[in-house]
Parts: C-alpha cells; structure tokens; sequence
C-alpha cells in the first residue's frame, strides 16, 4: 500500500488539529488481502451512502463489496488492483475502485472494478454523505499528479465519478462524456399487484393474464424461488442452460457465458443467498423447467439480472409469464422499485415506463500524450462505426 497526503486547505497546527480540520489523505490498495481486509469499512460506507434519497445512490448493488470483489477474483484478468480510499484520521470518506489497465502512451489508465461483460450497472465512488467536495477534490489532485487516464463506463450522469472528471476537466484535463444505454425501472411505490396491472396497456395486460390462466390450467404451472443452498446449487445450472438455449439460434449470447463467468455467479449467488440477496426463479411447466429468472434484492430494489427459457415453450410466453411472476414477487414482498438494468429490449418497455441513462465518462491529462490518446481513441471509434456499417451492409 503507498500512501500520499494531500492537504486541502491552508496549514493548521497540529496542535489545535480537529478532526474536520485535518487533511484528507489518498492511499492506494494494491494487494488482494488489503481489499479483502477492507470488507466491513466498505460495507458500512456503503450502508451510509444508500440512506440518501436521490436516484444517482438508490440502485447501489454493484457497488457491493461482495459484487466487486468477487468480480476481481474471477473476472480481473489483466488488471491490476489500485482502489483508493480517503480518510481524515482513521475516518474512511471515500473509496474509489479503481483497476488498472496498464499504461497508454506512458499515462497510467484507471477504470471501475466490476467494468466489462458482466453487466454492472450504475457504478461509482462509494462516499460518505457529507463528505462528497472533500473526497472529490482529494481524488482529483492524487490523479492530476499521476496525470492518469480514466475510463469509467455505466455511471449516471450526476454520479460522483463524473464529478470527479469535472474536476479534473478543471484543471486542464480533458473530459468526454457520451450516453451508452438506458435501464428500465419500475417505481412500485404504493403498488399492489391488481393496481401495477391496472397501470400497464390493455392489450400487455390481457395477454399476460390470459397466458398465465392457460400455464396453470393447462400445463401445472409451478413458480419456485430458490430458498436454500441445496436448492440454489441445484437450479443455478438450469438458469445457465435456458439462457443458452434461449440464444443458441441467435448467435448465442455473452451473457452468462465466457471465461469465469460461471465461476463468479456461482460465488455471486451463493454469497448473495446468505445475504438475503438471491432472487432465482424457476418456471415449472409439470416437472420440465420452461423458463427462469435471476435478480438481486438490495435495499428497497429488485435488480433484474438475467433470464431463461426453453424455445420449445416460446409459444406459450413462458419467459413473459416468469418476468411478470417476479415482478409480482417484487410487489409482495415491498419492494419500492424493480429495476430492469441496461437493455432497450422492446419486452422491458412493456412492463416499465420509466428509464435512467448511463454514461461513459473519458478523463485525459493535459499535453501532448493526452491529445495523441485522443486521437487513437476517435480513430479506434471510427474504425468500429465502419465495422458496424459494413455487417449491416
């Protein structure tokens, strides 16, 4: 661990020093066990964090300890550790979890940890409430002086690590912003199951009512949430094997595929069951499993992560059936919010009215390197826009 002090304000006695008055102070975590060793600190900053009522720290389970650091155990390869924490004294402020991915052109390049295929949504720093102009100005003079490049992908636009691009922007860096996705979500405040069903369109809630009626009536529908360990080990490769089948005939999907992708959900999930965090759903048609769905339950939201189905059942929206089913879930257990995470899959716009957007978010150092850098990166851009263009056509 390298440790740098960077005062933020004029020199005090060390005498008279309060608490609030002392200078803020980055160090850097670059071994494993430090961030293992970090587990309840972070957690009870994170606790702090979500008790905030604005949209940008509602959704904050990606920003898990648990989340990012079984990411970094099996999905890191190539990185190397370098999360920053901002304390005053022994008070941690702010952690900003950053990776390395190694040097452009000399300049040290940091991204979010849990960045990648996995599907992170709504990444950024983790800071105490109150602490925010602090730990932004700290963070920013530690990377000016590194003049380090940061690439920060699935922020919100009022998400701190934007703010500290801006000040970053501030002083000479350059910054780029460009929106990447949006998530659907859906605000169950005040909901029943009958009155969210009363809100949707006719047509969405006639099919999904007459759809359920004929899976029960004719085809012994069975909706079963996994409850125990034994359960969860028993119906995680089932989610595995419907989302495959799902995709084989569409050029198959990266979703829950890919080197360590199995390995981590199934630490995921089985951390996330003892936390009371897993929500696996299976959709029985008799004893044939027909469709699934996986999520995670984080405070007063239902993130819904991925899903499932058996072509050979598609005609009878068994996957349509399963999402609305856990929705209803959601509903009955009090959840305020059922967020269905980046996508703009016609399906999720059935059930959901209301979308955030997620941005990439580009810091470059000033001077030469920093405008050479930008100009690989438009011209990797351009190159994959032409890719684009040319399969389409």
């Amino acid at each position: 661990m390298s440790l740098t002090t960077l005062p933020l304000g004029p020199a005090v006695s060390a005498r008279r020093l309060s608490l609030a008055e002392c200078p803020a102070r980055v160090e850097t975590i670059e071994e494993p066990a430090a961030f293992a060793a970090l587990r309840e600190e972070w957690s009870a900053l994170l606790e702090g964090d979500v008790r905030r009522t604005h949209v940008r720290s509602t959704p904050v389970f990606f920003r898990t300890w648990e989340w990012q650091h079984t990411w970094w155990t099996h999905l890191s390869a190539g990185r190397r550790l370098r999360l920053l924490t901002v304390r005053r004294g022994r008070e941690l402020l702010a952690i900003a979890p950053f990776a390395s991915t190694g040097h452009h052109l000399g300049l040290p390049a940091f991204e979010l940890l849990g960045s990648g295929r996995v599907g992170s949504d709504y990444l950024d720093l983790i800071v105490r409430p109150g602490a925010e102009e602090a730990a932004v100005s700290a963070l920013s003079a530690h990377l000016a002086a590194r003049r380090a490049v940061l690439d920060l992908v699935q922020v919100l636009p009022d998400a701190l690590a934007t703010a500290l691009g801006r000040e970053l922007h501030g002083s000479g860096a350059a910054m780029y912003t460009a929106r990447t996705h949006s998530c659907p979500f859906i605000d169950l405040r005040g909901h029943t199951w009958d009155s969210y069903l009363a809100s949707l369109g006719a047509e969405h809630r006639y099919n999904f009512r007459r759809r359920l009626r004929k899976l029960e009536g004719q085809h012994g529908l069975r909706f079963e949430a996994v409850t125990s360990e034994a359960m969860r080990r028993e119906r995680l490769p089932i989610l595995f094997e419907l989302h495959r089948l799902r995709w084989q005939d569409r050029g198959g999907s990266d979703g829950l595929e890919g080197d360590g992708i199995a390995a981590f959900h199934e630490d995921m999930s089985r951390v996330a069951l003892e936390r009371g965090w897993l929500r696996l759903f299976v959709l029985w048609l008799g004893a044939t499993p027909a469709a699934a769905v996986y999520g995670f339950r984080y405070g007063d939201v239902f993130h819904f992560y991925q899903s499932g189905l058996d072509p050979r059942f598609a005609k009878l929206s068994v996957g349509l059936v399963a999402l609305g089913l856990a929705i209803k879930s959601a509903i009955d257990e009090g959840a305020a919010t059922f967020d269905l995470l980046h996508g703009e899959e016609a399906y999720k716009f059935h059930w959901a009215k209301e979308a955030r957007s997620l941005e990439r978010v580009r810091v470059l150092p000033p001077g030469l390197r920093g405008r050479l850098l930008w100009g690989q990166l438009k011209a990797a851009e351009a190159a994959r826009a032409l890719r684009r263009r040319m399969r389409r056509g």
